[in-house]
């Protein structure tokens, strides 16, 4: 059997092994499996790799897109840039590391993009933020980060969020895992009132299928996007590096 999977902790919110699982019935692939193995900490990795046989690839998640690069022999041009991995492939004993993230998030945003979405607020500075706003600057748009603390003199804290900070900025991406079940209603910490028609909010939360975060973006008229097609279009660009 080939072997493949999906790492990270904790990995109940994850629809992974299901999306792979239905694709392999779908396309009739038999020779195939896709597991979740929550790891609390790499310590676990190597052991879980050599204990997997024919294991060929995993998906990697929260908290470790970072994390992971310290254990990999190469990383791919993309995931070097971005400095966050969720991809890996293994062969010739050495591990690859790839970042499939931009793809899926550029693929399902580009269809949603109006001519006045020309900024954006990227909420959250982990593995996941830097796809998005390595996306981001990929079609041009400038974007900043929000975070709860000033990591960076750049990035704005959530303190520092005003009505002038939200009219210039009409795109707002919520890469945290706030608002995943089952902490269902917890939203990140924005002004939402002064969210409008004109906004575009995307969550890469996609369990559930509407966050708080989402709700209270379409209350006040704004566009809303959750990260399931992501999820997918990622999923379906790691199976592509798996099989080249």
């Amino acid at each position: 059997m080939r072997n493949f999977g999906l790492i990270g902790y904790p990995l109940s919110h994850s629809f992974s092994r299901k999306y792979f699982g239905d694709k392999f019935r779908r396309e009739h692939i038999t020779d195939c499996t896709y597991e979740l193995y929550p790891l609390p900490s790499l310590d676990g990795f190597r052991e879980l790799v050599s204990s997997v046989p024919g294991m060929e690839g995993l998906n990697v998640t929260i908290p470790y897109k970072q994390k992971i690069i310290a254990l990999i022999d190469e990383l791919e041009d993309a995931a070097r840039a971005i400095g966050a991995v969720n991809t890996l492939l293994f062969g010739d004993g050495r591990i690859t590391g790839y970042n499939t993230d931009v793809v899926g998030f550029e693929r399902s945003l580009v269809p949603l993009l109006e001519a006045h979405h020309t900024a954006a607020l990227v909420l959250g500075t982990g593995g996941a933020s830097k796809a998005v706003a390595f996306a981001l600057r990929r079609l041009g748009i400038p974007s900043r980060f929000v975070s709860r603390q000033k990591r960076d003199p750049a990035h704005h804290t959530y303190q520092d969020l005003d009505e002038n900070i939200l009219k210039s900025t009409p795109l707002i991406i919520n890469t945290t895992p706030v608002g995943t079940s089952p902490n269902v209603d917890q939203a990140p910490g924005i002004p939402y009132e002064f969210i409008g028609p004109g906004h575009l909010l995307y969550d890469l939360v996609y369990n559930p299928a509407e966050t708080q975060f989402l709700k209270q973006g379409k209350a006040r008229g704004a566009a809303t996007k959750n990260g399931y097609e992501m999820l997918e279009l990622q999923a379906d660009a790691s199976w592509e590096i798996w099989n080249r």
